[in-house]
């Protein structure tokens, strides 16, 4: 078969597997939001990762601590206020110490301090990476956009910012890129970190996921998306004058449909690679 016929059949493949992936589960419009931000909302997004449903647990644990606190100091402000008064006590006490009261008030925030450092290092120790990775995605923060790479399978794509003026309906001023990161569900993902200019933060609330990306260096952790959708994040780290312009997008799909990209991406990738020089004839040897 010559090589402009094995081109062509290449980009009918390409052409079709774009088409079937820009018609299935990756039109903007079919993907659910499982996780998003809302008016008066209370809490956290809804978990979409085991991590996230750490946090979350971890995140409600120490708001009724702080409760707790609150009102416990409150109450005993309340009685210094109302029982302790110049009018209830005009002649005050002479004692100035009492040694069970300066044992308790030491004992007790130090017990809780202990009630929150367990959970909270079990958490970090859990975020920080899996030694069962099923697949690595690389993000690299510029300025000022995403880029990704798939090393498994030699992926890799920019993600800029959709324009105000090019948003479709359906779609969230500042929060839409023209390239999304695609991952499959229920896979173990190692991800790591860097940066090629300044500090970046690529961050998505739904996955309990917010790290640095340091020029230089490469930070790591990981992620397992229990739920198929849309997910939407930002750059956390103040990166320069267009940081508002780094949003993220993630469609977290099927394994199948996951295979299914990976196929096209390849496709599209081998397409457009330009084909190797035909080698010179060799001269006919002379008699």
């Amino acid at each position: 078969m010559s090589r402009p016929i094995q081109a062509f059949i290449a980009t009918l493949v390409s052409f079709f597997s774009a088409t079937f992936v820009s018609m299935g589960a990756f039109a903007a419009q079919d993907m659910p939001t499982p996780a998003f931000p809302h008016e008066w909302q209370l809490g956290l997004q809804p978990a979409a990762t085991p991590t996230m449903e750490l946090i979350s647990a971890f995140h409600t644990e120490l708001l009724w601590i702080c409760i707790a606190i609150s009102v416990f100091v409150l109450v005993l402000l309340l009685i210094c206020i109302f029982k302790f008064n110049e009018k209830a006590n005009p002649v005050p006490a002479k004692w100035s110490h009492n040694t069970l009261i300066e044992v308790i008030w030491t004992a007790v925030p130090v017990l809780v301090l202990v009630a929150i450092a367990i959970p909270s290092y079990k958490l970090l120790y859990f975020q920080d990476r899996t030694t069962e990775a099923e697949m690595t995605l690389k993000i690299i923060g510029n300025q000022w956009f995403w880029s990704y790479e798939y090393p498994d399978s030699e992926i890799s794509f920019d993600a800029l910012a959709i324009p105000d003026d090019q948003i479709k309906p359906g779609q969230h001023r500042m929060l839409e890129t023209d390239n999304h990161v695609i991952v499959p569900q229920d896979t173990n993902i190692r991800l790591l970190f860097t940066a090629n200019d300044v500090i970046h933060a690529w961050t998505v609330p739904a996955f309990g996921v917010k790290l640095d990306n340091v020029p230089g260096r490469t930070n790591e952790t990981w992620m397992r998306v229990t739920k198929p959708g849309r997910y939407y994040g930002q750059c956390s780290e103040l990166c320069g004058v267009d940081h508002s312009f780094m949003p993220i997008v993630v469609d977290v799909v099927s394994k199948a449909e996951f295979a299914a990209w990976q196929e096209s991406k390849k496709t599209k990738t081998a397409a457009a690679a330009p084909a190797p020089a035909e080698a010179p004839a060799e001269a006919p040897k002379a008699n």
